[in-house]
């Protein structure tokens, strides 16, 4: 009907409540208590150090060094969208405003270039999902909170909600992992199609600048790369909790854009504001009303229903993560990914934790799936955003998108039956065991 999600969510709650007769200030109560978190101040920051650097310049540094490392090769404009469209979400932690960024950069000048509309269109949008496992990601933010009731023991370590620096660093090896992985399809597919070629089917591949200009344009990139060190290391070196972190991130990225690269104006920075006050608005929206129906499906025992439903099908941890998986790809074609994570997080948890998934690793497996989601019709807010700038349709895009599909998938499944794929960093980088 065409609904958005936060709404639809809400009135479905309040419905409940009026037909079970319970009072709706306990409705409001619980709105306003699922948004009241300090922790979540660390949202707004995060975006708007995103908006800060997608319009202050930084993906154009970013694309440069990574064209002058790739653009040389088969498809080397496909594999520098790869490289940078990584990079860049590691700077901006939203798969939306990196497919933006890049999207509205490589996009145009792939097509010019010769390359088809799809192929650079998946290459953007897929790459682009990275972003949602970066340490600047929001969304582990929101996991993080959606997670905090987890309690359970595995292996004789107990779990009681989670860390949100061992999912930054957790995140990592995937991400390196999917970007391999894009690089492969995206090589695979310009040598197929014989990408880049004019329209008179002749090549027209670029020749390599030299190390200089490599080196030259990652000196250039860098500073904006900090901003990854700088989260990291503040929050790992137990100076700052994240939200301090995701406040420091803004400052640098605000001092950086103005002092360092000269690229940042007052209309840059009231456009960064008013993008990052929309984008909170809606996430806080929707945290609210997910808080209202995770109070009502405790109430109404849904996910012990649900998990007893599942262990009826199956006891064997390797099956049952299997249904959890396909479930939420299910369920990722037809939610955004915020709300994916609030509603699913307490359905499905408790499940993993049982079957000796700890809350780092499955939150790993949830953001994967969520991502993917956001590339699939009908949702597909980020391949929406592609195929606008590519000027193509969903339909066109997603016939050619299966090897960027694989790439996901492979990740999902290397998190999810290889516990240190996701686990092993951040074991490292705190000196505990992480699960």
């Amino acid at each position: 009907m065409g609904v958005p999600v936060a709404f639809a969510i809400g009135l479905s709650c309040i419905a409940t409540f009026f037909v079970e007769g319970l009072p709706f200030e306990t409705a409001i109560q619980m709105m306003v208590s699922g948004m009241n978190v300090f922790s979540f101040l660390a949202i707004p920051f995060f975006i708007f150090s995103g908006e800060l650097m997608l319009h202050g310049g930084i993906a154009d540094k970013i694309l440069d060094f990574a064209r002058s490392m790739v653009g040389h090769l088969r498809g080397g404009l496909g594999l520098a969208n790869v490289v940078a469209s990584t990079l860049f979400g590691g700077v901006s932690g939203s798969p939306v405003a990196d497919t933006s960024a890049m999207g509205g950069v490589m996009i145009p000048v792939m097509k010019r270039e010769g390359y088809s509309a799809d192929y650079a269109v998946n290459v953007t949008t897929h790459a682009s999902l990275t972003g949602a496992l970066m340490p600047t990601s929001h969304n582990m933010i929101i996991y993080a909170f959606a997670a905090q009731a987890a309690v359970g023991v595995i292996d004789g370590h107990t779990i009681k909600g989670v860390s949100i620096g061992d999912l930054m660093f957790a995140g990592l090896i995937p991400v390196f992992w999917i970007m391999v992985c894009m690089l492969i399809a995206a090589y695979w597919q310009a040598r197929v199609k014989g990408f880049p070629k004019r329209a008179d089917g002749s090549s027209m591949l670029e020749v390599f600048p030299g190390w200089g200009t490599v080196l030259r344009t990652f000196i250039a990139a860098l500073p904006g790369l900090g901003v990854i060190a700088v989260i990291l290391g503040c929050v790992m070196g137990g100076v700052t909790t994240a939200t301090e972190a995701a406040a420091i991130a803004v400052t640098y990225s605000l001092l950086l854009t103005s002092f360092v690269y000269r690229t940042m104006s007052w209309s840059k920075i009231k456009l960064s504001l008013g993008k990052a006050a929309k984008t909170t608005g809606v996430i806080l929206l929707l945290i609210g009303v997910s808080n209202m129906l995770r109070w009502q499906m405790a109430n109404l025992e849904i996910p012990e229903a649900i998990e007893s439903a599942l262990l009826t099908a199956t006891q064997t941890p390797w099956l049952m993560l299997l249904y959890i998986n396909i479930i939420q790809v299910f369920l990722g074609i037809f939610l955004d990914m915020a709300a994916h994570i609030l509603i699913t997080t307490p359905l499905f948890l408790p499940l993993a934790i049982q079957m000796g998934v700890g809350p780092v690793q499955f939150g790993m497996m949830l953001l994967l799936n969520c991502a993917l989601g956001l590339v699939h019709p009908p949702v597909g807010t980020v391949q929406f955003v592609g195929c606008a700038i590519g000027e193509i349709s969903i339909d066109q895009a997603t016939k050619t998108a299966w090897p960027y599909y694989l790439a996901i998938f492979t990740a999902i499944n290397l998190v999810t039956y290889v516990p240190m794929f996701s686990t092993w960093l951040p074991t490292l980088i705190s000196g505990h065991v992480v699960l």
